[in-house]
């Protein structure tokens, strides 16, 4: 029997769970306030604090940190990898604390992860990172070389999910085409080909289809000359992206249920823009079927608005139900999807990866996207003279 503790932080709580082979025996969550986080300048600086609190439940729990089999924390902004399970080692745990690529509550899952196996020698690891990166390099270009298409995406749950798909029909994960729609408060919609993701939105800065606080893509010019109207900061104008965007911007509410409920009164507007997202979902989940040539095994819906079944889910059905067999997965246990890929390399099923290998891998294969991109610049100069 193998135990694995898992560590979750998140921007407001702390989740913990211990797991015997596939079984949860012990889950908490923890709230935090505002005034309680908001005492602390950077995300690192809450580790000590962070850390006490999965102590505390481990103690309180009634099992010794020596009695377990692994650690498994929530993969932060690390370097980008490919995806798969990650053994924590000193350049994660480097990378991670300098927060060079963004501050996260999810950075800690790491941190934490690797005090706790320096102290007992149980392995520390990381699931899936949202800044996992398998694109093909053809979906890497923006449309101006300046800008480069990111994979920032729901990748612990699509994963997940994935292979949750898989084992219910009978197949394995890197036998499929899938298209998977993770809908939250962020919405990402990947194209899987054989168990990787070849193309996605980059659902953390605001591209794709609009959501419950997410602007998605807009209208460039009209985004051009709002940001230089002078009547807005930089700060405000994020927040207008991500934030406040969305069902936010158009109902006051980030909320479904609530938006629901005015559709059910006859409020026309709520209707006419919550079925403006479902369309916008559509169109991405079109984009990400053509990407796999219009061969795609499923489609899958996932994520917290899979649970709305009275007129999001139906409608997205209704329009995408001739690429493929809709199958609609509601929610995102995270706690589980990381318990079970860690349980697949304690069983020998599956190799955990070295983190400073794959990340030295990713960026040699993408200095040489970029050194396309100048040597093009090189020539338009060049040929200009």
């Amino acid at each position: 029997m193998f135990r694995i503790l898992v560590i979750n932080p998140g921007s407001t709580s702390t989740k913990m769970a211990i797991f015997e082979d596939e079984n949860m025996v012990k889950m908490e969550n923890i709230a935090h306030t505002p005034e309680e986080i908001g005492r602390y300048q950077k995300i690192v600086d809450q580790l000590e604090f962070r850390e006490s609190l999965i102590r505390r439940f481990v103690e309180d729990s009634g099992y010794s940190l020596f009695s377990f089999s692994a650690f498994v924390g929530r993969g932060g902004l690390v370097d980008p990898v490919p995806g798969g399970v990650y053994i924590v080692d000193d350049l994660m745990v480097e990378t991670l604390k300098s927060g060079k690529n963004g501050e996260h509550a999810s950075n800690l899952g790491a941190l934490i992860a690797y005090d706790l196996s320096l102290q007992t020698e149980a392995p520390a690891y990381i699931v899936d990172p949202v800044v996992i990166d398998e694109m093909e390099e053809v979906a890497r270009i923006s449309g101006h070389p300046d800008y480069q298409r990111r994979s920032i995406f729901h990748a612990l749950n699509q994963k997940a999910v994935a292979r949750e798909v898989a084992g219910s029909v009978g197949r394995r994960y890197e036998e499929l085409n899938l298209v998977v729609a993770h809908m939250g408060g962020g919405i990402s919609i990947a194209a899987h080909r054989k168990g990787k993701v070849i193309d996605v939105n980059n659902a953390l800065d605001g591209d794709g289809p609009f959501t419950p606080e997410r602007s998605g893509t807009l209208p460039l010019i009209q985004l051009i000359d709002l940001c230089f109207s002078g009547r807005f900061s930089y700060e405000e104008m994020r927040k207008r992206v991500v934030g406040n965007g969305g069902l936010i911007a158009y109902l006051g509410t980030n909320d479904a249920r609530e938006v629901v409920r005015r559709i059910k009164e006859g409020d026309r507007w709520a209707e006419r823009v919550y079925r403006a997202m479902a369309y916008q979902i559509v169109k991405w989940i079109g984009k990400m079927a053509a990407v796999l040539n219009g061969d795609v095994d499923y489609i899958v819906l996932t994520g917290g608005l899979a649970y709305e079944n009275e007129f999001l889910v139906p409608w997205i059905k209704e329009k995408v139900s001739f690429i493929a067999p809709v199958l609609v997965f509601p929610g995102s246990n995270e706690e589980k999807a990381l318990a079970l890929s860690v349980l697949r390399v304690l069983k020998g099923k599956e190799k955990a990866k070295n983190y400073a290998e794959e990340a030295r891998k990713w960026r040699e294969k993408h200095d040489f996207h970029l050194e396309l991109i100048r040597s093009r610049e090189n020539r338009l100069r060049q040929s200009s003279k």
